[in-house]
């Protein structure tokens, strides 16, 4: 990859809920390393509802692109293309909150723009240089949904399908499947390989 002087490069990775992006973005990082590079998630970046009951926090819809503070991640987006740390916030899928402390992000070369909602702002995708879209069945994306959020988020499993059927799938329909048109390329399962995905990218940017 050549960069122009003092370019940014920000690359998003997109798709429905356990499509794939934590995976294809660390690995994606870890190519980069050398070169700089750090990986934001956009869930870090849920509105802050910490004043709001744990029973209220629990029926809120994090799967709406409304749930997103859109205008801080833009912000820290920003500062970082301009050279300048950000504090990130740290947000906890056991208790659906923004926690009181946050994490120190210093300014590299890439970023990794992973999240649900990337292609759904328009000022976000200005900022964004190459787009991916993971494109992965629902059947799929379920399953491994169940087994994560039993095992990492302590989520039955009647917890976990009543919120894909009721929440992730129809907002999956509504807004972020659509938004892959967005995206520079649609990657369906089992298409390409990390190699693969590289090499677009690179040729890209």
């Amino acid at each position: 990859m050549k960069f122009e002087d003092n370019k940014v490069i920000i690359i998003g990775i997109c798709g429905g809920t356990c499509s794939g992006k934590s995976t294809i973005s660390q690995k994606i990082k870890e190519f980069y390393k050398d070169k700089g590079v750090i990986k934001i998630n956009t869930d870090s970046y849920y509105k802050d509802h910490s004043k709001l009951s744990f029973n209220k926090r629990a029926v809120i819809n994090f799967d709406h692109p409304n749930s997103i503070d859109f205008t801080l991640l833009i912000k820290h987006l920003n500062e970082l293309i301009k050279n300048k740390s950000i504090k990130e916030p740290i947000y906890s899928y056991k208790s659906h909150k923004r926690l009181k402390k946050n994490k120190l992000l210093k300014p590299k070369r890439i970023i990794i723009l992973e999240g649900l909602h990337i292609f759904c702002n328009d000022e976000l995708i200005n900022l964004i240089d190459f787009g991916l879209f993971l494109n992965l069945d629902s059947q799929t994306r379920l399953k491994r949904r169940i087994k994560r959020d039993i095992k990492e988020r302590g989520r039955t499993e009647k917890e976990v399908i009543n919120r894909f059927n009721e929440m992730c799938e129809p907002m999956y329909k509504k807004f972020i499947y659509p938004s892959r048109k967005k995206a520079n390329t649609v990657i369906n399962s089992n298409q390409k390989s990390i190699n693969e995905i590289i090499n677009l990218i690179n040729e890209f940017i």
